[in-house]
């Protein structure tokens, strides 16, 4: 199988090309405790993960998906949630196997960008400290727009910076979020089957490919017309 051969990439981050559940989860479970709460643990936060550190928060605090909490108490602990994640981002995160190796045989084939739900603060950090900033010439935050993915206005914004028609762009991910911000942007969508997807295979969200690792995507892409 292979895909249209597209001018740009771009690829999320938690959960397609960093783990960084385990960072995460020391912060979410500080959290709790400064609040009087029991700690969640990573197998819960690896459900919760995935749409912004916002709604992980109130996940965390209401110990469910929903995430309903009251206004003053969710405040109050995503300011203990940031303290902590300001200098625990990059503490225990790990590149996935393969992604290094995939973003160097890409690299130079593909303007590649990165486009996520971290917020700006975290996101260019944990870029740094992962050894992945080089690869990407455009990185959209969380926080860079009114309007975070599954939203495809940071898509959009993306494929304005490189002048690439949606057409012509190609979303790589692991999430729902990403397929539907994918789908409406009008980009093709990939995405990685080991990621962050609420304990749902991927699969079902049905994007165009599923690779186990990033060093597949180079083969899936069809090569450049002449």
């Amino acid at each position: 199988m292979t895909l249209p051969h597209p001018k740009m990439l771009l690829m999320d981050l938690d959960g397609t090309l960093v783990d960084s559940v385990p960072d995460l989860t020391h912060c979410v479970d500080d959290m709790l405790q400064s609040l009087g709460m029991l700690p969640c643990g990573e197998d819960k936060v690896r459900l919760w993960v995935g749409n912004g550190v916002e709604r992980l928060v109130e996940r965390a605090l209401a110990d469910d998906m929903e995430g309903k909490v009251e206004p003053g108490l969710r405040e109050r602990g995503l300011a203990r949630f940031l303290e902590c994640y300001r200098d625990r981002h990059a503490v225990q995160s790990r590149v996935y196997p393969g992604v290094h190796e995939g973003l160097e045989a890409l690299r130079g084939r593909f303007s590649m960008g990165c486009v996520t739900n971290k917020p700006a603060r975290f996101t260019a950090p944990l870029l740094r400290a992962m050894g992945l900033d080089d690869y990407f010439e455009v990185v959209v935050a969380g926080d860079t727009l009114p309007r975070k993915k599954p939203d495809p206005a940071p898509l959009l914004f993306a494929a304005r910076q490189f002048d690439v028609d949606p057409g012509d762009a190609l979303m790589v991910g692991d999430s729902r979020s990403d397929v539907e911000a994918a789908r409406a942007a009008g980009f093709g969508i990939v995405c990685v089957s080991y990621g962050y997807n609420h304990g749902i295979d991927i699969r079902e969200e049905r994007p165009d490919a599923v690779i186990d690792r990033l060093t597949q995507l180079p083969d899936l892409l069809a090569p450049q017309a002449p």
